[in-house]
């Protein structure tokens, strides 16, 4: 078994998990399914720039040369996507104080679909 068969396999089951749990009916569940799938998209763009060793990150006369555009956009994603994951569970946070559930579409799966809360209409 080859290690790239081993690294597309892992990427595709923890790709597989991620969307699982986004579509699950609670906000947490959907929170850690966006985590792992930004995990998933990470792992695989850096992996696309390939492993160098002994290569010189600028180029300077002959030899092999790492690309450093992968590294960095991978810096950069982890950056945005810890700051998306603070934002979404705020959001979360709000929908439960709002709704009293939490439940993606803000009622549990056996009330009675378009009542409002406390009686409202």
């Amino acid at each position: 078994m080859s290690m790239e068969f081993l690294l597309a396999s892992g990427i595709g089951f923890v790709t597989a998990c991620a969307v699982y749990l986004m579509l699950r009916g609670r906000t947490f569940t959907v929170v850690l399914g966006l985590s792992l799938l930004g995990y998933a998209v990470n792992v695989f763009i850096f992996s696309m720039g390939r492993l160098w060793s002994n290569a010189q990150p600028i180029l300077q006369g002959q030899g092999p040369v790492a690309d450093p555009l992968p590294q960095a956009l991978v810096l950069t994603a982890i950056v945005i996507g810890f700051a998306t994951t603070g934002f979404v569970i705020e959001l979360a946070l709000r929908s439960r104080h709002e709704s009293g559930s939490d439940h993606v579409d803000g009622q549990e799966p056996g009330q009675a679909g378009g009542a409002a809360r406390g009686g409202q209409a």
